[in-house]
């Protein structure tokens, strides 16, 4: 087991390294694509010595790209990077599936150190706070690793205008945490695909969002779906059902301040690319929540220090789910970039369906019929949500 955690984590590390040169460097791609075939069976560990360095491709394309006309030297860069008409994108096609794989080791990884720490008896606030640490870690040697990735250039007033953002997302994390450390992987999953009634709630009362109405009844099926499943598990998973909730609380102001954040202008420019705008919100996350683990749970440090010491379980699966964690959430955001609003909203009702029956399966959860039932009926609440407006548009508003 322990081997194929290691590998795995390597291959999302590896590809979520190498994302930022593929979308600031088009012309990488098409020597990346051939050296990734090349080793594409000695296994996920050998991927990165395979992936071009972002500055050294284009140095190696120079002589060449000199002797074309500037005609077609402009075409190559504009096309490089995309789907060829009729063809495959190899990339974006290793994009969902090590999306996919880091989200399900993730939810296993985690939940597994979680009980083998005690459960929400344990430490689950300090194994939260330590995975945002491990990704911090893999995020300032990518800054440090030569030619792995151009450091930001914000400024201090950038930094300021972050931190609401990475407080979000790090109460989004811990609050999730919780949730898995209180229920089931599954239960917490439903309960977390509710997050647009949440967004839709605080964009209409506090960011003065206008929502269609198409959007406000996708939210019944919703909610009803999220009731349907909790029916069989209230009874034990009350926690984790206000944590999650929470959760998708904080995730939804998290993602209403990113989108104040990269309105700023030219803080786009600044951080540079999605990659260091996730290591920088990391890297804020992991020192907010510092002082909120040593006031929950500081007077456990030593038993929690002698825990990781004395038992692999936990600490072989804290720094997985770390790396694990960084390394899907890059990988997401990387992948969105790439695909339609449809696609988007597929392959997140896909990854949420993939994760909450594999790892229900894996972990021997209850998945009940009525669970099911609501699970089915919630998520497809979520996909309608994110394209009804595809399917019927709003009426533009009267001047």
């Amino acid at each position: 087991q322990k081997m194929r955690f290691a590998a795995g984590v390597a291959a999302v590390a590896a590809l979520a390294s190498s994302a930022d040169a593929f979308v600031a460097q088009p012309n990488a791609l098409l020597g990346a694509r051939s050296n990734v075939a090349r080793v594409s069976q000695r296994g996920p560990l050998m991927l990165g010595a395979a992936l071009p360095s972002a500055r050294a491709m284009p140095l190696a394309l120079a002589p060449a790209m000199a002797t074309k006309p500037a005609r077609t030297v402009t075409r190559m860069a504009s096309t490089a990077g995309e789907t060829k008409k009729g063809g495959v994108d190899v990339q974006l096609i290793c994009y969902f599936a090590l999306w996919y794989l880091g989200n399900y080791y993730y939810n296993i990884s985690n939940k597994m150190a979680l009980t083998a720490a005690g459960g929400a008896a344990g430490f689950p606030l300090t194994i939260a706070t330590l995975q945002l640490a491990v990704g911090c870690v893999y995020g300032l040697f990518l800054w440090a690793a030569p030619d792995a990735r151009a450091l930001p250039t914000t400024t201090k007033d950038d930094i300021l205008k972050i931190i609401p953002v990475a407080f979000c997302s790090a109460a989004a994390h811990s609050f999730s945490v919780f949730a898995l450390s209180s229920g089931s992987v599954s239960f917490g999953q439903i309960v977390k695909a509710a997050e647009p009634a949440f967004a839709a709630l605080l964009g209409v009362t506090i960011y003065k969002k206008s929502i269609s109405n198409g959007k406000w009844l996708c939210l019944i099926p919703i909610i009803g779906g999220v009731v349907l499943a909790s029916v069989k598990e209230l009874d034990f998973a009350w926690s984790a059902l206000i944590t999650a909730c929470l959760a998708n609380l904080f995730a939804a102001f998290k993602g209403q301040e990113n989108q104040k954040l990269m309105s700023a202008p030219g803080i786009k420019e600044r951080i540079g690319t999605v990659g260091n705008q996730f290591a920088l919100t990391m890297l804020l996350g992991t020192l907010i929540s510092i002082p909120f683990m040593i006031a929950k749970e500081g007077a456990k440090w030593g038993e929690f220090v002698t825990t990781f010491n004395t038992n692999p379980i936990v600490s072989f699966n804290l720094i997985a789910s770390g790396l694990w964690f960084y390394g899907y959430n890059e990988l997401a955001t990387m992948t969105i970039k790439k695909t339609s609003a449809v696609t988007q909203s597929v392959a997140n009702t896909a990854k949420r369906v993939i994760v909450i029956v594999g790892v229900a399966i894996v972990l021997g959860e209850s998945l009940e019929p009525l669970k099911l039932l609501g699970c089915a009926i919630g998520i497809g609440g979520v996909f309608l949500y994110s394209v009804i407006d595809m399917i019927f548009p709003p009426a533009a508003a009267k001047k």
